[in-house]
């Protein structure tokens, strides 16, 4: 697959099937790692399964995990509530390195304090993460009252100035924030630590968060100019598969996640022929 790591498929993507089930599916799929979330492991636990007996779950599974997400809302938080949330963030790094995760993701999430507060914030999540021997990939939402575009995060992570904290780059919100297919060119390829895809219906966003995400061909991203210009830049991480929709959760998960990894290896093979 051209020089990039592989394909993960996140685990929204079919975000109504059990953690074991939604393993199962990646697998059954093809993809070759998995991409995991905060609420992946606090359902789990409500199913009453241990924090140990979810890593063994993914052990057993034996798909990598590209990236493991934490709990969103620590890059405005105060107070209480981003101790809080900069506690269960240590935990999470504390997964990833009990599964071989050299990546932590992080979503702006909800919240609109000061500018100087996200710096600080980040700066600190930074050195959590690096005191894990971790890297930290920030994506930026284009529906977000404060970081809704890929200039605002950039200039965010640069000012914390944290070495192991990056961006990552998603094709949803890259198409709906005016970025489109070769659209972060003058993104230095130093700075992209992780990429999640999905491809964006000719139409409005329907919801926030949104869930109208397509397999790639079934929406408008120019993915033949995006993954090119990802492979110009030396990324060779691992491409996340990330597409909630009503429609996919209503499929069986493996069907879901054979659809999505045939349309990605399309678009793959058409990028680079």
């Amino acid at each position: 697959m051209h020089r990039f790591r592989g394909l993960a498929l996140h685990t929204w993507t079919v975000d109504t099937t059990p953690l074991d089930r939604a393993l199962a599916a990646a697998k059954a799929g093809g993809f070759e790692a998995i991409e995991l979330r905060r609420v992946d492991f606090q359902r789990a636990a409500e199913r009453g399964l241990s924090n140990a007996a979810v890593l063994d779950l993914v052990r057993a599974a034996g798909l990598p995990v590209s990236a493991m997400g934490v709990e969103y809302g620590w890059i405005f938080a105060i107070g209480g509530e981003r101790e809080r949330l900069f506690g269960v963030f240590r935990d999470s790094c504390e997964n990833a390195v009990a599964l071989g995760c050299g990546l932590m993701m992080s979503a702006i999430g909800p919240g609109t304090a000061s500018t100087e507060d996200a710096i600080e914030n980040v700066r600190r999540a930074g050195e959590i993460a690096g005191g894990f021997g971790l890297r930290l990939a920030l994506e930026y939402q284009f529906q977000h009252p404060v970081v809704s575009s890929l200039d605002i995060l950039r200039d965010l992570i640069a000012r914390a100035g944290a070495a192991n904290v990056g961006l990552l780059l998603d094709a949803y919100h890259l198409q709906r924030g005016g970025r489109p297919g070769r659209g972060f060119e003058e993104v230095p390829g130093a700075e992209i630590l992780y990429v999640q895809f999905s491809d964006v219906p000719d139409a409005p966003p329907p919801s926030l968060p949104p869930v109208d995400r397509l397999p790639p061909g079934k929406g408008v991203v120019d993915w033949t100019g995006l993954l090119s210009l990802l492979a110009e830049k030396g990324y060779d991480g691992y491409l996340s598969y990330e597409a909630p929709n009503p429609a996919h959760w209503q499929r069986a998960a493996d069907e879901t996640a054979k659809q999505g990894l045939a349309a990605a290896r399309r678009a793959l093979a058409a990028a680079f022929p």
